[in-house]
């Protein structure tokens, strides 16, 4: 285990888990007696067990439970004209505007452009952002563009592989939503973050976009959460999102 804690220290697990939103605290000595509950990938057998929340870490049925107490997650959706950081020189709008009166500072969980639209992950936990943000834990980004006209070769093309200045770059899924006069709305999954790297995708399949919106980032949803709004993320959606992130 990752933290040697003395039989009178520490806090015990069925109020850890408790107090994680899991459930009342018979019910996750429950869970403990039916051997659902782990630290440290260990599976725990004693109701008494004594463990730092700080520290240790906490699966029930395989999902990750956090428990760091200062631990925040916000979905924030971006408007158009936003610029993807915390503070900026010259007074443009950015997004440390929208969180600059909350008392736990946050860091964007990788950027979007200003003309992009959407869900923007804010965190203060640092390993939780280099997870969501590295192509190698392959955490699902989706992404809706309109472009004028897109063909279902040039489609293919986007899951297929196209070739970008700084290496290729691949969807895992790629699908046409609807079709007007003068404009289609593209569905595109990808688990990268380069920069503009949507934009440069359908630039390189003869298609630009005209407006992007993400969407969805792993498990977290954008739903109808209106342009400027920020939420917290808690409970069943938090523990999927670590879960999500291989933590």
């Amino acid at each position: 285990m990752k933290s040697e804690i003395p039989h009178d220290q520490g806090v015990r697990i069925q109020k850890v888990l408790a107090q994680a939103g899991i459930g009342s605290r018979r019910a996750c000595e429950h869970l403990i007696d039916k051997g659902r509950v782990s630290v440290n990938g260990k599976r725990v057998s004693e109701q008494g067990l004594r463990i730092n929340p700080e520290v240790d870490v906490i699966h029930v049925d395989g999902e990750r439970v956090p428990t760091k107490a200062d631990t925040v997650v916000l979905a924030f959706n971006k408007p158009k004209g936003v610029l993807t950081t915390m503070d900026d020189e010259q007074g443009r709008p950015c997004v440390g505007d929208y969180v600059r009166d909350r008392k736990i500072r946050v860091f964007h969980v990788g950027r979007l452009d200003a003309d992009t639209e959407g869900l923007l992950l804010l965190t203060n936990d640092g390993e939780l952002t280099n997870r969501l943000i590295h192509p190698k834990y392959s955490v699902d980004k989706t992404y809706i563009a309109t472009v004028k006209e897109i063909s279902g070769q040039e489609v293919q093309a986007l899951v297929s592989g196209v070739e970008l200045d700084d290496g290729p770059a691949a969807a895992s899924k790629a699908r046409v939503l609807s079709r007007t006069k003068g404009a289609a709305m593209v569905e595109l999954v990808i688990h990268e973050g380069r920069n503009r790297i949507v934009r440069r995708m359908f630039e390189a399949v003869g298609a630009p976009v005209t407006a992007l919106v993400r969407t969805r980032i792993g498990p977290i949803t954008l739903g109808q959460q209106r342009p400027g709004a920020i939420r917290e993320i808690t409970g069943a959606q938090l523990r999927s999102l670590y879960t999500a992130a291989g933590l």
